[in-house]
């Protein structure tokens, strides 16, 4: 299993869209991919569709998406109509390829798969919903594993990538339930001196400890 911050696994994959080599793919961009049990499914059909709709929002921030499902790339292609209906998407093409994974070597080799759930004619344990950012210089930046019965939230992972893309462009960092363009926190590694040298308004928050290290500031405008 890769960890945070190792370099992301590189692989050639079948999809609906053709050969794809993972880190020839992603180029110089953000990238996600994201996992599903199977084809045909509920939650599985309602989140392809509702990222579908939100391509708009992954390419304002330079992010290629692909997903992945432990199902043949014909079987995608069928399952892509409903999607597309379910989601009322009119474009002839769907917007992003969908990896194959009938042997569960992707799911294997990232460590996505879900025992308590087994596919009922092939006895295979399916993946379970797994969401991967990786960053332009092909590390992993976040993961998270979701069972095959709870959908995510994918407002909460593009308030991630902002908060990435932020967090590494300025020497800060974003507290609990922070969206873009709410105040941030300076990172403990920025000393007083260079935090006065960059920000003009800086509140410091009083603690019982004494320890200054609750320090907020507007967010950076040009992020």
């Amino acid at each position: 299993m890769v960890l945070l911050g190792e370099i992301f696994p590189d692989f050639m994959a079948d999809t609906q869209l053709g050969t794809i080599k993972l880190h020839e793919w992603l180029g110089d961009s953000w990238g996600i991919l994201f996992s599903h049990p199977n084809d045909f499914t509920p939650v599985c059909t309602t989140e392809l569709a509702r990222v579908a709709k939100l391509m708009p929002e992954f390419r304002r921030l330079g992010v290629k998406v692909i997903a992945l499902s432990c199902n043949s790339v014909e079987s995608h292609r069928k399952w892509i109509k409903d999607i597309k209906s379910y989601g009322e998407l009119t474009d002839e093409e769907f917007p992003y390829p969908i990896i194959e994974d009938q042997t569960r070597k992707f799911s294997t080799l990232l460590g996505m798969l879900d025992p308590a759930e087994v596919d009922s004619q092939t006895g295979l344990a399916m993946s379970a919903r797994a969401v991967f950012i990786i960053d332009p210089n092909k590390k992993m930046r976040l993961s998270i594993l979701y069972p095959a019965t709870t959908g995510r939230n994918f407002d909460e992972i593009i308030r991630v990538i902002e908060s990435l893309q932020l967090t590494e462009k300025y020497k800060v960092a974003t507290p609990v339930d922070w969206k873009k363009g709410d105040d941030v926190m300076i990172d403990p590694s920025v000393s007083d001196s260079e935090a006065k040298a960059s920000y003009n308004d800086i509140k410091t928050v009083m603690l019982p400890s004494g320890k200054t290290y609750l320090r907020i500031v507007p967010q950076p405008i040009d992020a």
